[in-house]
């Protein structure tokens, strides 16, 4: 039957209302008789126009005030002002007409009680039917039980807005503002977070929603912390802009993401640095289509550049981004000449001819392999993308004039164990032995960590996990590193790269360490499950630790030394390290491209170690790479036809 009244036109409800109104208010002039005159048969033939006249001016306010425009089910109390506000002008009508028709024998008194009961058996009926309408509904479709915790602006638009919704039903807020607690906002509750444990469970509360968007991130950490031990979902809503603009809506709830737990507070960026190499001139990004180009891009576009050179090897990534920048350039009116080119880091002379066609004066270079397993697979190819890719880059910006040119590196580059960690390294030295040369490039380096997101992170692989009923897997109990979101490296490069006269390595200041163990943890807390292992075998999702894959490390490290001084920004320091000479640098590396030709991976790897000190490749799963098997070639055949097309793909 409840659905059946829901499914009718909307006009038909209305209808529905104002008959229903008009019946209360005749009961209501009636009732104002029997009170006024104490008996429950007054004489209605003396009072019959006044009991008609009632209702009929009171219907026509209503429909002007809107009464009827609100739907029942999503009304807000503060229609208790409307019915008031039209049952007292009615009243004051109706006096009005009986003062000018000269009515005799009204007693006043009758028209105060009308005030009342009117206002009364109007409102009361709508509260009725809205509540009973909520109930019938929620049986059809059950709903989420959730928690509000925040009892402020935003967490009151989202109460109404979920009641409105058919996925989640409020239940009560949490709020830390001893005034409001014992109170009811909305409707609802307000409780300690003292009690939240007893309430959550006492309420069956399903999920808590963070509902404090205005709180510093290490007030909202702290607040997850307090909510991580409950069983239940945590989740998050939007901040203050959300609020401000009235989107505080059931879509915009999200997951507690992974920079949420990190609980450090952003530093507001350096205008001077932002623009000094970006504003109004010709930029290049390698790498264009990865998540620190793309994100780089997206900052850059932010800064009005003349011109953004998109460099990148894949096709799709190339193609995604690019659509992605000329949506953006259209939504904010950036007026700005994108020009996206697909190609290799490592053909020297195209980069040199491409940099001197587009006037490039700013080079980020991000293009690398990045994935530790798949390069200590593919030695020869992570060293010709990562280190002979940035040598033909940086080659090619001296050539071409470029002014700056930035390399994006990595803390795998600190005493490497693994060969993409060595390569980062080798560039790094490559970029200084250049500097330390002359010319009029000025050469830098941006080393940092792990970043939130990318491709390859622990954080997507564990959610799927989770969603999947697990396991999650881990490589080790006690494996830690660093973690910055995205957004903020991208920002902090291209402040870095306005910094110094050149040579310098940069290291941004990552927070501190996170132990992988207790970040699958809080995961899986944070979804509402618990943990599966000996104190709780009953648990959801297990955790299995796999053995560290090939090359991996523990710990990562951002110095080499101690040798490090802080700059202009809180986040980002200097690191002074051991460099090499060009002269001696050059003649390692065209051993080592002459070894990689013949793919003689021994003879690269040995080659490497000499360069870079501090490589000591890792002995775990070393056995198992492939090239280990590989014979070398026993004729001069191949290293003929290499070198006879040696020219041709060295671009000279």
């Amino acid at each position: 039957m409840i659905r059946q009244f829901l499914s009718l036109p909307r006009w038909q409800k209305q209808a529905i209302a104002v008959t229903t109104d008009l019946v209360l208010l005749f009961a209501a002039f009636w009732s104002a008789l029997a009170v006024r005159f104490e008996t429950f048969m007054p004489d209605l033939d003396a009072y019959g126009w006044q009991l008609l006249a009632a209702p009929l001016l009171a219907i026509p306010i209503f429909v002007h005030l809107g009464l009827y425009r609100a739907v029942i089910r999503f009304m807000e109390d503060r229609v208790v002002f409307v019915v008031a506000g039209g049952v007292s002008l009615s009243v004051l009508v109706l006096a009005a007409v009986i003062a000018l028709t000269h009515s005799q024998g009204l007693s006043r008194g009758v028209l105060v009680i009308y005030w009342v009961l009117a206002i009364a058996y109007v409102g009361v009926t709508r509260f009725m039917a809205r509540s009973y309408f909520l109930r019938a509904e929620r049986r059809q479709t059950p709903r989420t039980r959730i928690a509000i915790y925040g009892a402020g602006s935003a967490g009151t638009q989202l109460a109404y807005a979920l009641r409105a919704g058919k996925e989640y039903l409020p239940v009560l807020f949490f709020d830390d503002n001893p005034r409001l607690q014992k109170s009811e906002v909305a409707g609802l509750r307000v409780h300690s977070p003292a009690d939240l444990e007893d309430v959550v469970k006492a309420r069956r509360v399903d999920e808590v929603l963070l509902a404090i968007p205005s709180a510093s991130r290490a007030r909202r950490l702290a607040v997850i912390d307090r909510l991580e031990g409950l069983q239940c979902k945590v989740k998050i809503v939007p901040g203050m802009m959300a609020v401000v603009s009235g989107k505080v809506t059931e879509d915009a709830i999200r997951e507690v993401e992974i920079d949420d737990l990190l609980g450090r507070e952003s530093v507001a960026p350096d205008p001077l640095l932002l623009e000094h190499c970006v504003t109004g001139k010709a930029v290049l990004v390698s790498g264009a289509g990865g998540s620190i180009g793309s994100e780089l891009c997206r900052q850059i576009v932010s800064l009005q550049p003349l011109r953004l050179v998109l460099m990148e090897l894949s096709e799709f990534a190339l193609y995604s981004i690019e659509q992605e920048l000329r949506n953006l350039c259209e939504r904010t009116g950036t007026q700005l000449e994108l020009v996206a080119v697909m190609g290799s880091v490592t053909q020297q002379h195209r980069n040199e001819m491409l940099m001197t066609r587009f006037a490039v004066q700013t080079v980020y270079h991000a293009a690398a392999y990045k994935h530790v397993p798949l390069v200590e697979h593919n030695p020869i190819e992570g060293l010709r993308n990562n280190a002979v890719g940035t040598r033909r880059m940086a080659e090619a910006a001296l050539a071409a004039g470029v002014e700056t040119f930035v390399l994006i590196s990595t803390d795998k580059a600190v005493r490497p164990t693994n060969v993409m960690g060595a390569s980062k390294r080798l560039s790094e030295l490559i970029l200084q032995a250049l500097a330390r040369r002359g010319g009029g490039t000025r050469f830098c380096m941006v080393r940092f960590g792990n970043v939130l997101g990318s491709s390859g992170s622990v954080v997507p692989l564990f959610r799927k996990q989770i969603a999947a009923g697990g396991p999650i897997t881990l490589t080790h109990a006690d494996i830690t590193r660093y973690f910055m979101t995205i957004p903020e490296a991208a920002q902090l490069v291209i402040q870095a790269g306005s910094m110094g006269q050149g040579g310098e390595v940069y290291v941004l200041d990552m927070g501190k360490p996170v132990r992988i163990i207790e970040l699958a943890q809080r995961m899986v807390h944070l979804s509402g499950l618990a943990v599966r292992n000996d104190e709780h075998p009953d648990g959801d999702i297990a955790i299995e630790i796999v053995g560290l894959r090939p090359g991996e490390k523990l710990y990562e490290e951002l110095l080499i030394g101690e040798n490090v001084e802080g700059t202009a920004h809180p986040l980002i320091m200097r690191a002074y390290e051991h460099q090499l000479p060009w002269e001696s640098l050059v003649e390692v590396l065209g051993e080592m491209d002459r070894a990689s030709r013949l793919f003689d991976y021994e003879r690269v790897l040995s080659l490497l170690g000499t360069v870079v000190e501090e490589y000591a490749p890792a002995q775990q799963g070393a056995d198992d790479l492939w090239w280990r098997t590989m014979a070398r070639p026993a004729t001069g055949d191949f290293l003929d036809e290499t070198r006879s097309g040696r020219r041709l793909q060295e671009g000279k």
